[in-house]
Order: C-alpha cells, then structure tokens, then sequence
C-alpha cells in the first residue's frame, strides 16, 4: 500500500540532492539566465573613406585626416512576440532624410517593423553632413543594414541589469547677467552628471553582449576654439566622434573587445564640457582622454557592480518590448513644425525621445513624471531633427538656445503631455491601456495601424 507514497518520496529527495548539484555546476564568472528576451548586437564603422578637405558639421571647420573613427551600432531585440531595434550614430544629426531610408533597410534585412526603430545621434560636432545621394549617403545607408543583418543571426537570449555612476566634465553654458542669458560656464545651471547603464547578459561570461550608456553633454570638445588658443585655434583639423568614441572604445577595450557599447545623448541642449575660455576653448588630446575616460569608467564601474550576485538576484526573468510613437504638429516662429516623440520600452526600462536638442530640464520633468512606474532614460537627438528644443522660461531671459529655436515657447507642454500620452501606452498600466471593453480595444487597434501604416 505504501509503494507510491514511497515513490514519490524517493522523487523527492533525489530532486533535493540534485538541484542544489545542477546549481553549483555553473563555473564561477558565469550564470544562468533565465528570460524572454533575446538579442543581438553589431557595430560598423561609418567614416568616410574620404576625409581631406572635407568640411564638418556642427562646429563647420575643413578636416584632413581622422583621429578616431565615426561607428554605427545596431541592438536587435525580440520578446517572443515583439521585434525591435535601437541605432546609435557617431554624427550630429538623425537627418529627417534619413529615417525613412534607414528604417525601410532594416525591416527589410531583419523583420523589424518599420515603427518600432529607433535612430539616435550622439550629436557629433566633428562628422561629415549627409546628403542621400552621395557616396558617403549611400554607404551610410548600406552599413547600417549590413549591421542590422549580422545583429539579426546573432541573436541569443539575455537578461538585462541596470546601473547608474557619475562623470564630472559637463556643465551647464547659460547663465542669466542683468536679466538676460549669456554664454557662460554656469557650475551653479541645471545639470546631470548621472551616467545610466544597460548590460545585455547572455550569462556566459562576465562580459556583456551588449552595453548600453546614457550621458548628458554636448559632444564638442573639439570646437573652433579661441582665437589664438594653441594648440588648435581654428579648431580641431581631424575628423572624429569626440568623447562618446573615446567612451566607448575605453568600455570595449575593457573588455577584450567582446563587447559593443553603444551610446544615447540625453537632453544635452545647454550642456557642454568645462573648458573654460572665452567663452570656452577647443579641447586638446589630454581634454578629450579625460573625458572619454571619465566616462568609461563611470560605465565600466556601473557594469562590473550589477554582475554582483545580489544584483543578479534583483533582475527579472520577463522583459517585454512596447513601443508607442507618433509625430506631432508644434507651434512654430515661421509655422508649424512636425516632429516624432517615441515611447520604448525594454521591461522596466523606458526610453523616451524628442528629435532634436532639449534643454537638461526636460530631461528632470519627465523623470519625476515616470519615475514611480518605470525606469526612465530620456533620450534625445532621435528619429528627426528640429533643432533646440528650448523650455518655456528660457525665452524670457532667451540666450543661444531659445533663440534660436523653430519653436514657440508654448511647445514644451505639448511635448511634455504627449510623451506621458505614450509612457501610459508601454508602461500599461493606465485603464485604457489594457481594458478589455470592446469601445477600448477598437481604439486602440485602431491607433496600432495608423501608427503602423508610416511605414508603408
């Protein structure tokens, strides 16, 4: 009579002699991972072929050669129902021209709906322009899909860990005298130091798949400079990705070069480097080292923390992708401008991005307006461009940015109302966002085509 309680016993115990076993096999400096989640990564290098005498934008200067070259990166992510993908750009601009084609490649090589691509600049001030019909146009456009195509059969399962360090070279540039905002180096200006970072962990060694890093700062080191500033008074004569390349070459060295970090500009609109002149100067190779190590390591730290035991402990096993996005009519000083706001979410993780230069403070409001239900990376320079997206007090002191803004000063609230609208469509967690009543569901598949149907 006792044979199948006895049996079940003896289930047992062996379960519990062998599972503690299978657990202490995984080799020290790896771990089990556990996830919905999979991607790939790869990145290609976008410089010119070629450079002499060619004339970058940003701060326009002729160049002759490269000190370090310009890279694009692809992070390809699926969560079993769900595809999409992140491009990170070594230039100044997500020129509107550009978008289209890119996004139109990459569904085409990789299965990524066209609306669910993010494309981000680092805001390079010492790359080329780009016209679609030149050389350099087209082989852009070419390595960017080729990159999408390796990214999509290397795909694997990872789990994600999150961390935050710091850097100490940026600094706000406005500063009000008398009523009204001059260039200056402002210590006391709104600012964020903060470096976030995103690891992609297939678990088979400590190094990471891929990395992730979010940084605040003009990346403009190598500007024209005072005059008669040596060594470098006109500005820097090499082609270069100035101190988001350095960053990522320092965090990838780290790392034997089994990584690829890819880097996302925040709301960097009034933030540049501390280099004091008048009113700054350009940088030179210790400048540029400093920074660029500053913030690889700040990264680096921020990776090698979160593969701790209790923080891997903290990560979850379900990382669904939600993306919402849409383009908006603003008012504009010379008429309307349009422009692209996106939602994008990676579990707990959510991105939201403007396509142009937001001054830091967007960057705080839609943080403090989010931070209670998702971990927010406001990103901008993303999927277009329309400039300075100055906010509504700066025009009453004006200064650089406002003024030079397409924008009407009441455009920060329409931004600011749209990207929460598209928070609560990821996050999910807004009643009209999961209701089941028929009315819900009928707009909001209604809202998914339209919103798939710019792509076609």
């Amino acid at each position: 009579m006792c044979k199948l309680p006895c049996f079940r016993l003896l289930i047992i115990a062996v379960c519990l002699f062998f599972i503690p076993q299978l657990k202490a096999e995984v080799p020290d400096g790896q771990f089990v991972v556990s996830s919905n989640l999979k991607a790939g990564v790869a990145k290609v290098d976008i410089t010119p072929s070629e450079v002499k005498g060619m004339m970058t934008v940003g701060h326009v200067r002729k160049v002759n050669g490269v000190r370090d070259p310009l890279k694009a990166g692809v992070l390809l992510l699926d969560d079993g129902n769900t595809r999409a993908a992140i491009v990170t750009l070594d230039v100044v601009n997500v020129w509107n021209d550009l978008v289209p084609l890119v996004r139109q490649r990459i569904t085409a090589e990789t299965g990524v709906p066209y609306e669910n691509i993010m494309i981000t600049a680092s805001h390079n001030h010492s790359g080329p322009d780009f016209d679609p019909n030149s050389k350099w146009g087209k082989e852009l456009v070419n390595k960017i899909a080729a990159a999408a195509k390796e990214a999509a059969a290397n795909m694997r399962k990872v789990t994600v860990g999150y961390g935050e360090d710091k850097i100490g070279f940026n600094i706000n540039r406005r500063k009000v005298i008398d009523g009204r905002s001059v260039v200056n180096l402002n210590p006391d200006g709104p600012n964020d130091q903060r470096v976030k970072v995103l690891r992609f962990d297939d678990g088979k060694s400590l190094t990471p798949l891929a990395v992730i890093m979010h940084a605040v700062c003009h990346p403009c080191f190598f500007t024209w400079g005072d005059k008669g500033t040596h060594p470098y008074p006109n500005g820097y004569p090499k082609m270069t990705a100035d101190f988001p390349g350095e960053a990522q070459t320092f965090v990838e060295m780290c790392y034997e070069n089994k990584t690829s970090a890819l880097f996302l500009q925040g709301c960097a609109g009034d933030i540049r480097p501390n280099l004091p002149g008048y009113p700054y100067r350009c940088a030179d190779e210790a400048d540029i080292q400093w920074a660029g190590r500053d913030l690889g390591s700040a990264v680096v730290r921020a990776l090698a923390h979160n593969v701790v035991r209790e923080k891997l402990r903290e990560r979850g096993d379900y990382y669904p992708i939600r993306v919402a996005s849409e383009v908006i009519t603003l008012p504009g000083k010379e008429g309307e401008v349009s422009a692209e706001l996106m939602a994008f979410k990676i579990g707990p993780y959510l991105m939201l991005t403007m396509p142009g230069e937001p001054m830091v403070e967007y960057g705080f409001k839609l943080e403090k307006a989010i931070a209670d239900r998702a971990i927010p990376i406001i990103v901008g320079y993303a999927n277009g461009g329309i400039g300075y997206i100055a906010t509504e007090d700066s025009y009453k002191v004006g200064g650089y940015e406002p003024n030079t803004s397409k924008l009407k000063p009441e455009a920060e609230q329409i931004i600011l109302t749209k990207l929460g609208q598209l928070a609560d469509l990821v996050i999910g967690d807004v009643f009209e966002s999961f209701s089941k009543h028929s009315k819900d569901v009928k707009k909001r598949d209604a809202k998914e085509k339209a919103r798939k149907a710019k792509g076609k």
